[in-house]
């Protein structure tokens, strides 16, 4: 046999497949590949298998073919991943319920609970439609994911579904072929990639990139074609070399030839602007060893027979790859000064390579005891799970799932010295979260090897990174603009919507409770006392589920405080309570009179959170005159008097507004913008901040506009301070300040 006989291409749209063989579309060629399963469980197969073709009787392929020929290369797929009998029921009849009108609790009745819920899982699936409509697509998406948490062969099998039916496209008319391959490009290949099944991820893509480019792909399987006859000698040349130095070393090892994928070799010359003659690593040598000591000594022969090329080494052996994948990769100077890479792995490895999550059951036919895969992908798809709990909303889900499926890890580690792998590009804080969500929630700081990082800093691989906490600390939302994985961002959108809705919770109590004493209440009542039929007809009236909703939707705006109030005061006064006099004129008299007075005063002292909002056309401060506009669902919006954008709401939506004021002390800073007339000259900017870092004020954006400076410019500061009294200190300061010409708060701005 010449040494080219061991070569096998990575390029799977060019082979012939066993479950495209006319063995494949009969169920005798099926039989023979369900050696790993017992006699009742085959006996099962055999009725599912009857059901589905009496099912499909009379139905057509494309190609002229009985339908049932594709549930059976379906099937025949889950065979080789030695997928149990369950699955194998499951793929006869995936099309059962869709197309042949079959119940699920027909099936239920006839195979068991487990089969009818994988066949009614894959017939969800089945419905789904992916299309440029970025919602659409998001909940398509999830529902997809969220089938494959709950039960990975859900998702095994419609791969097997998918794989057949992107080998069979041609049959398709022409006018399909686009978006099925795009929608396999982007999805169902990188799912495939995300649980390890390498062979079908490469097969994916490149039936993809056939039917995507149809004539690109010809070239370039034309010019790999060539190459191969050409490069034909210098295969044998190091297969026969690296043979001869493993045997006399006395090692047993299986070494095979490797071949780049066209659509990798497409994408790698799109991505760096090559030429098909400038890739020089579309070769490759697999070895496979009994032991993993072996691979490590394998590596060192390989190295004395070839030098390594430097930085080309990779050991997913010590540190696997998020997927499981394990193996040791070299690139060596071949003959001649041809670059070539071996991989090195035992046949354990190469089982988990080649097959993934899917390995778990080839381990189980093969070696009942083993569970070395079984944890394979279960930590990716349980936080599928942990995400889908805090973020309802598809598109959302979309956002932090899109970026775990193509896992470029870093590979970084506690100091306990345990590895965490995290997506290219992570954070601190990401690392954090990826350790426990109580520790990412309460993260100030952290040690990367040893010194002192701020939460934004991006990790390495060998990085060791410590993460310091605090009992008081607290998601910051800024920690968004640098979280990388789903986990953390999910969390801290989780956990910035909870504090939302308390603290609208608590506002909407205040503002309810202001309208009520308006209207002669003294206090809110207990729900659950006396009164608990008031509360009953109102949240009734409302459509509320409970008292939390009701004034969390009037926190929010999505309700008037002053309607509810004056609906609860009278059915309050049906159950007995009578409004108080004295209190209706004591709240009147102290409103004024107010339009806006039976909302009631909300008293504002920069502590509210994000259920309260400071409106950037006007930038509000302590000592400003300000109005209050419920928005519908944003909370509540603060206003100058005077802004332009607020009188707009007020004329449009007076009900809306309530009436607030400025607590004593503030607790904090607030930001306004301020508009600064210079002279451009060296140094100017540093003594205008120096200026105003000498009255303590935080600057906190600085806009020099996009015009070419002139001798004189405005520069616009956002700064920020206590109140009115500080801003005048400040400008006092910018005035006196060598070469300013003008300074002035900024006026407010329509948005």
């Amino acid at each position: 046999m010449s040494p080219m006989a061991d070569i096998h291409s990575e390029t799977p749209a060019a082979q012939a497949h066993p479950a495209d063989s006319a063995a494949a579309a009969s169920f005798a060629g099926l039989l023979a590949r369900l050696d790993y399963l017992g006699p009742t469980e085959i006996d099962s197969i055999r009725q599912a298998y009857r059901f589905a073709d009496e099912a499909h009787l009379g139905q057509k392929r494309k190609n002229g073919d009985p339908y049932i020929t594709h549930p059976i290369a379906v099937a025949a797929q889950c065979a080789e991943w030695k997928l149990d009998a369950q699955a194998l029921m499951a793929a006869l009849m995936h099309d059962a319920i869709e197309d042949c009108g079959v119940t699920k609790e027909e099936l239920v009745e006839r195979f068991g609970a487990p089969v009818a819920e994988l066949v009614d899982g894959l017939t969800k699936l089945e419905k789904l439609e992916f299309d440029s409509r970025e919602q659409n697509q998001a909940e398509s998406f999830r529902k997809m994911l969220l089938a494959m948490a709950k039960d990975v062969r859900v998702i095994l099998i419609k791969l097997a579904d998918r794989t057949h039916n992107m080998r069979t496209m041609g049959d398709m008319p022409r006018s399909k072929w686009k978006r099925i391959s795009s929608e396999t490009l982007e999805i169902y290949a990188p799912i495939a990639h995300r649980l390890g099944l390498n062979f079908t991820y490469r097969e994916l893509q490149d039936l993809s990139f056939r039917f995507l480019h149809p004539w690109r792909y010809e070239v370039l399987s034309r010019a790999l074609s060539k190459s191969r006859n050409r490069r034909k000698d210098l295969i044998a040349r190091v297969q026969d070399e690296v043979e001869r130095v493993f045997i006399g070393h006395g090692m047993a090892v299986r070494i095979l030839g490797r071949e780049k994928t066209l659509y990798s070799v497409y994408r790698k010359m799109d991505a760096k602007h090559l030429s098909f003659s400038e890739v020089t690593d579309i070769y490759g040598f697999r070895i496979i060893a009994p032991e993993l000591i072996d691979c490590y000594t394998g590596l060192g022969i390989l190295h004395q027979l070839y030098k390594p090329v430097p930085g080309k080494f990779r050991d997913y052996v010590a540190i696997p790859k998020v997927n499981g994948y394990q193996s040791i990769h070299t690139t060596l100077i071949g003959p001649f000064g041809t670059n070539i890479e071996f991989q090195l792995r035992t046949h354990a490895m190469d089982v988990v390579a080649e097959s993934g999550v899917a390995a778990h059951w080839l381990y189980k036919a093969s070696e009942p005891g083993s569970d070395t895969s079984q944890r394979l992908g279960t930590q990716w798809l349980q936080s599928l799970l942990d995400i889908q709990q805090e973020t309802h909303d598809a598109t959302e889900f979309w956002d932090h799932i899109k970026i775990d499926l193509f896992p470029d890890a870093v590979y970084v580690f506690t100091p306990k010295s345990k590895i965490l792998s995290l997506p290219r590009g992570a954070t601190v804080v990401d690392f954090a979260y990826a350790i426990h969500s109580n520790v990412g929630d309460r993260a100030v700081s952290a040690r990367v090897n040893g010194e002192e990082s701020a939460l934004r800093t991006e990790l390495n691989n060998g990085d060791v990174v410590e993460v310091v906490t605090g009992d008081a600390a607290e998601p910051n939302p800024a920690w968004l603009a640098f979280a990388k994985t789903g986990r953390a961002r999910s969390k801290i959108r989780h956990h910035l919507k909870t504090l939302a809705q308390d603290e609208s919770r608590q506002l909407g109590e205040r503002m309810l409770l202001q309208t009520v004493r308006h209207e002669g209440i003294a206090q809110l009542p207990d729900e659950h006392g006396e009164h608990k039929a008031a509360w009953e007809k109102l949240l009734r009236f409302t459509g509320s589920r409970n008292r939390e909703e009701l004034v969390t939707d009037i926190g929010t705006g999505k309700r008037i405080a002053s309607m509810i109030g004056k609906k609860l005061a009278v059915l309050l006064a049906d159950s007995g309570l009578k409004p108080d006099p004295l209190l209706i004129s004591h709240e009147r008299y102290t409103s004024g009179h107010n339009d806006t007075a039976s909302q009631g005063v909300v008293t504002l002292d920069g502590s509210e959170g994000v259920s309260v909002q400071y409106a950037p056309c006007c930038k509000p401060i302590p000592g400003d005159r300000i109005v209050g506009y419920l928005g519908r669902g944003e909370g509540l919006m603060v206003h100058a008097e005077d802004c332009p954008t607020g009188k707009r709401l007020l004329h449009r939506d007076r009900e809306r507004f309530l009436e607030v004021e400025w607590a004593d002390e503030p607790v904090r800073a607030f930001e306004t913008t301020l508009v600064v007339s210079l002279h451009n000259g060296k140094g100017v900017l540093a003594r205008v901040a120096s200026a105003m870092a000498a009255t303590e004020a935080d600057i906190t954006h600085v806009d020099m506009g996009d015009e070419p400076a002139q001798n004189a410019t405005d520069i616009r500061f956002t700064v920020a301070v206590r109140d009115r009294q500080h801003l005048a200190a400040v400008l006092r300061r910018l005035k006196r300040t060598p070469s300013v010409l003008k300074a002035q708060r900024a006026k407010s701005t329509r948005t």
